[in-house]
């Protein structure tokens, strides 16, 4: 990595991680995207642990972010523009507490503003139900999960449920977009 570079964490759940991942791996600036979980109480959780809903954990994206290229502000509003934080414990038809809405920082500074963009969303509609919450632990997803969406885009689900979300961001965030 180049010496000028300002790389930060932070870590997302919204939904799918194979979602999230394919999501944050288009922006210029995100120079690492690893799946995981975060959020329980179990240590060292297995997908099928996650799954199961008694783990307390999220599925959730860490992002390795470039602070001088992207801003924290740009990964929040592609954040909340590309899943829902209004449904509690949902994503389409992902149901359960692995599936939720969360942002788990790591400096007070991220809380910060984080917290102001959910204060700011709740003003213009729905109440936003996004957890905010220090990042404990962050433990990497199977093999099989990274950059499932690049491995696997011809699958139904990676056609039917993550193409849309691709859309969306292509549209909308085109300046955001790795050239």
């Amino acid at each position: 990595m180049a010496e000028n570079m300002k790389i930060e964490k932070i870590v997302f759940a919204g939904g799918c991680f194979w979602c999230t991942e394919a999501v944050f791996r288009e922006l210029q600036g995100v120079v690492s995207v690893m799946p995981g979980y975060a959020g329980g109480n179990t240590k060292d959780p297995t997908y099928e642990e996650v799954c199961s809903g008694t783990t307390g954990h999220a599925e959730v994206i860490e992002i390795g972010y470039d602070s001088s290229v992207i801003s924290l502000h740009d990964l929040l509003t592609v954040f909340f523009a590309t899943h829902n934080p209004t449904t509690l414990n949902r994503q389409g038809n992902d149901v359960g507490t692995q599936y939720r809405s969360a942002i788990f920082y790591n400096t007070e500074k991220q809380r910060e503003e984080a917290e102001l963009f959910i204060k700011d969303l709740d003003m213009e509609g729905e109440k936003v139900v996004t957890e905010l919450k220090p990042l404990g632990d962050f433990y990497p997803a199977e093999d099989y999960h990274r950059e499932y969406y690049r491995k696997n885009s011809d699958a139904p689900y990676c056609q039917i449920i993550i193409n849309p979300k691709l859309k969306k961001l292509r549209d909308h965030f085109k300046e955001l977009l790795n050239k």
